[in-house]
C-alpha cells in the first residue's frame, strides 16, 4: 500500500544515513477503506491527495515539535512517499484522521517512491503556522486561520534521486 509519511529535513537526513524511515512504530495516512468510504465520489488521486494532505499537517506539528526543542529542523513541511506491505499496516477506526494508519516496521529507504516538500516561499507561512499552534489548538479562530494557511501552499514534488539535494 503506498503510504503518506510526515517527516522534517534532519529526519529524512538521519533516514538516508540508517538506511530505513523508523523506528517503527511510524504513523502514516493512506487510502484506507474508512477514507474511500467516507469521500465516495473521489477518484485515487483525490483521495491520494487527501492523504498527503493528512500527513503535511502531521508534519507541521513534527516541526513545531522540533522548534520546542530546539532543533534546527527548518520550516518546509516534508511528506515521504513509500510503499509499505499490507501486512505491515494496522488501520484504525479514528473517525477524525480516516486515512490514518500504523507502520509496524522501520521503511527502508529503497521502499521510497519519491518526497514532497514545500518550496523555499512557503517558509514564512509555515513559520507562522507553527507559532500560531497552540493557540489554534486553544480554540484560536484567528490562530486556526494562520495554521490553516500553510496547507494554501502545495508540496513540490521530488524523486528519490533528488533527496540527496534536499538534505544538503
Amino acid at each position: 500500500m503506498r503510504v503518506y509519511l510526515p517527516c522534517t529535513l534532519p529526519a529524512l537526513a538521519r533516514a538516508v544515513e540508517a538506511g530505513e524511515l523508523g523506528p517503527a512504530p511510524l504513523t502514516g495516512y493512506a487510502v484506507t477503506p474508512a477514507l474511500t468510504e467516507w469521500y465516495a465520489s473521489g477518484d485515487t488521486e483525490e483521495l491520494e491527495y487527501v492523504a498527503l494532505t493528512e500527513a503535511a499537517r502531521a508534519s507541521l506539528r513534527m516541526l513545531a515539535a522540533d522548534h520546542a526543542d530546539g532543533v534546527e529542523a527548518g520550516s518546509r513541511r516534508l511528506v515521504v512517499v513509500a510503499e509499505v506491505p499490507d501486512s505491515a499496516l494496522s488501520i484504525g477506526a479514528d473517525l477524525e484522521e480516516r486515512a490514518r494508519v500504523r507502520v509496524a516496521e522501520p521503511v527502508p529507504m529503497a521502499k521510497v517512491a519519491a518526497v514532497h516538500v514545500d518550496d523555499l516561499y512557503a517558509v514564512p507561512d509555515i513559520q507562522a503556522a507553527i507559532a500560531a499552534l497552540p493557540a489554534a489548538d486553544g480554540g484560536d479562530d484567528d490562530a486556526r486561520f494562520t495554521v490553516d494557511g500553510a496547507e494554501a501552499h502545495e508540496l513540490m514534488w521530488f524523486a528519490t534521486q533528488e533527496i540527496p539535494d534536499l538534505i544538503e
